[in-house]
C-alpha cells in the first residue's frame, strides 16, 4: 500500500513537470455567459444553462464566437508545452507506415483500402488481378481543403460494375449516397441525401440498391 501510494505521488510529479505546471501559471478563461433554461423530466426541473451551446456552429455566430475563443486559450497553452514538438515528431515517426484494409472482390476486381502513412483518410484502390496496378476509385483526402469531407463505405454490386458510397461532411451523422461506374470512375447524377445509421444492398441483377433514409428535414433543423 505504501509504495503504490508513493509510486503514485512520484508519477503525479512527473506528470507536473513534464507539462510544466506550476503555482504561478494561470490560465484565463473566457467567461461563459449563462441563460435562464430549465427543462422538467418526471417532474423534476433541472436547469440548464448552458443551452445555448447546443446550437451548430455553422447556424449560431455567438457559438462559434465562443469556440474561437476557447481554442485561442487551450491552443496557446498547449503550444507552451516544451515537449510537444519531440512528442509529435515521435508520434508521426510511428504512425509512418503503410497500411491496408477492407479487402473484398467484387466482379473479378480487388477492391481494398490504403495509406501511404500519413494520409488524413485511406483510399480506395481497385486492381484487374492480383499482379495488376492498382488503380484509384474514391479518394477522399481530394474532397475538401480542410480534410472535412470523408469516405464513409463503399457498396459493389455482384457483378461489380457499379458502386455505391457514402459521403459525410464535418464528422456529421447524415450521410449522402452517390454512385459511380467502377469500369470508368465516372460518377453518376443519381444522389441521395439525409441518410443516416444505414448500408446499402445492391440486388442481384445489379440494376439497383436497398437503402434507409430520413424525410428532407425543415429548414434550420439539419443539426
Amino acid at each position: 500500500m505504501h509504495f503504490r501510494r508513493r509510486a503514485l505521488i512520484a508519477l503525479g510529479g512527473l506528470i507536473l513537470i513534464s507539462f510544466g505546471c506550476s503555482s504561478k501559471d494561470s490560465i484565463e478563461y473566457p467567461q461563459t455567459k449563462q441563460v435562464d433554461h430549465t427543462d422538467t423530466y418526471h417532474g423534476v426541473a433541472v436547469a440548464d444553462p448552458y443551452r445555448w451551446l447546443e446550437q451548430d456552429v455553422r447556424e449560431s455566430p455567438e457559438v462559434a464566437q465562443w469556440v474561437e475563443a476557447q481554442n485561442k486559450v487551450t491552443f496557446a497553452y498547449l503550444e507552451s508545452i516544451p515537449q510537444r514538438e519531440a512528442i509529435q515528431k515521435k508520434l508521426t515517426a510511428l504512425w509512418d507506415f503503410e497500411k491496408y484494409a477492407g479487402f473484398r472482390k467484387a466482379g473479378g476486381r480487388y477492391i481494398y483500402l490504403r495509406n501511404d502513412g500519413l494520409q488524413n483518410q485511406y483510399v480506395l484502390y481497385a486492381k484487374n488481378s492480383l499482379d495488376a496496378e492498382p488503380r484509384v476509385l474514391l479518394d477522399p483526402n481530394q474532397w475538401s481543403a480542410d480534410g472535412t469531407v470523408a469516405l464513409g463505405e463503399a457498396y459493389f454490386s455482384d457483378d461489380g460494375k457499379h458502386a455505391t458510397y457514402s459521403v459525410a461532411e464535418a464528422g456529421s451523422d447524415w450521410q449522402t449516397f452517390r454512385v459511380m461506374e467502377v469500369e470508368s470512375g465516372k460518377v453518376l447524377s443519381d444522389e441521395i441525401k439525409w441518410a443516416k445509421f444505414t448500408g446499402a444492398s445492391w440486388t442481384k441483377d445489379g440494376l439497383g440498391f436497398f437503402y434507409g433514409r430520413f424525410e428532407e428535414p425543415t429548414q434550420g433543423a439539419a443539426f
